[in-house]
């Protein structure tokens, strides 16, 4: 590694921190219910009062936001899309079928339903309100 290397590499790692994902919804309410019913707790929110446009939840130490796609494309002017499989929310837990079950109880779309794979993991998927998928993942060896 040359020196140059070196440096943006050590000014990278300190450059960055707590990285966090962003979900764009057309029903920011439907879809904070949803995320708040799996354990996830809201820790910020704008404007305070009436419907948001952008809520942040954390779930063990690990943020999710929501934002609504009109609020995305009139403040910043982006195109977002805010349907289908673009990027997948991992929830591990120690009981697949009854997570996969919660979720589709909570009317998550079934993907897939609870299988092992790579003879270690147990895997189900769904797709939330919003199309986003949702892996469901349990150690099981």
């Amino acid at each position: 590694m040359t020196p140059s290397e070196a440096h943006w590499q050590c000014s990278d790692m300190s450059l960055f921190r707590t990285p966090q994902i962003v979900l764009f919804t057309q029903d920011i309410d439907r879809a904070s219910a949803f995320y708040q019913a799996l354990g996830f707790e809201e820790v910020f929110r704008t404007p305070l009062t009436g419907t948001p446009i952008h809520v942040d939840f954390a779930l063990d130490g690990y943020r999710i936001g929501l934002a609504t796609e009109a609020s995305t494309r009139d403040d910043h002017g982006l195109d977002p899309v805010a349907e289908g499989q673009r990027a997948a929310v991992i929830l591990w837990t120690d009981d697949v079928p009854t997570g996969y079950e919660r979720l589709i109880e909570l009317g998550a779309t079934p993907v897939k339903p609870p299988e092992p794979w790579l003879d270690r993991l147990l895997i189900a998927w769904v797709e939330d309100l919003d199309g986003h998928l949702v892996q469901v993942v349990q150690n099981v060896s």
